[in-house]
């Protein structure tokens, strides 16, 4: 409730179930759910999404897309696993390149690795050669890192775009400042605009969270 002043708040299930970020995956032309989608939680995503956003219902044994694919406006991974026929969905709806990759030994690429238009942050155990291939693929800077105080599941414990990032509680300090860096969340200065409603959106968020951990 506290979001709705600075964002649109859309309340959906899938399945119905409520664990909607693990079970979908978008960007910003489209979002993909899987095929236990009931009709009328496909028609409320579609009524309450702007028409420019393409709901796409795909079956596909790998039902929890939102652990198995990672994407930004531009690029996504996916599970290697993932059938031939949702990965070209997933080109054609969400207007990205697709690669079949693993992040730090991991398959489940949604689960490791989070990353937008400006940087990303992936399993812990990544190597540099690693990050180094996948950070080229992207063409945005990565970094090995970690949230709710040393968590490697970053996509359970974190959401971002490319305005701000939420967390969970746990979150410390030091992860919350690495998060801030490798997505360019900062408060720009220098001159530029410092009223941008999304950078204050993400200094208030940051103050509550320190406070509640002190």
């Amino acid at each position: 409730a506290e979001l709705r002043d600075h964002i649109p708040v859309l309340h959906a299930t899938i399945a119905g179930c409520r664990f909607v970020g693990r079970t979908t995956v978008g960007n910003i032309r489209g979002l993909l759910v899987p095929n236990t989608t009931t009709d009328q939680e496909l028609q409320h995503l579609r009524n309450s999404l702007p028409d420019k956003v393409v709901v796409q219902r795909i079956e596909e044994r790998l039902s929890a897309l939102g652990n198995v694919i990672s994407t930004n406006d531009h690029v996504a991974l996916i599970h290697p696993d993932t059938d031939r026929e949702t990965e070209e969905i997933i080109s054609d709806v969400l207007g990205v390149e697709v690669f079949r990759q693993t992040v730090g030994g991991q398959a489940l690429v949604g689960s490791y690795a989070k990353f937008t238009n400006q940087g990303g942050m992936v399993h812990p155990r990544t190597t540099v050669q690693d990050m180094e291939e996948l950070s080229s693929l992207l063409q945005v800077p990565l970094v090995a890192g970690t949230v709710n105080r040393g968590s490697d599941v970053l996509g359970g414990g974190m959401i971002v775009n490319d305005w701000c990032a939420f967390c969970g509680l746990d979150t410390t300090g030091t992860e919350i400042s690495v998060i801030e860096s490798i997505f360019k969340l900062q408060r720009r200065s220098n001159g530029m605009d410092m009223s941008a409603q999304p950078m204050d959106i993400v200094m208030d968020m940051r103050s509550s969270l320190i406070d509640q951990l002190s």
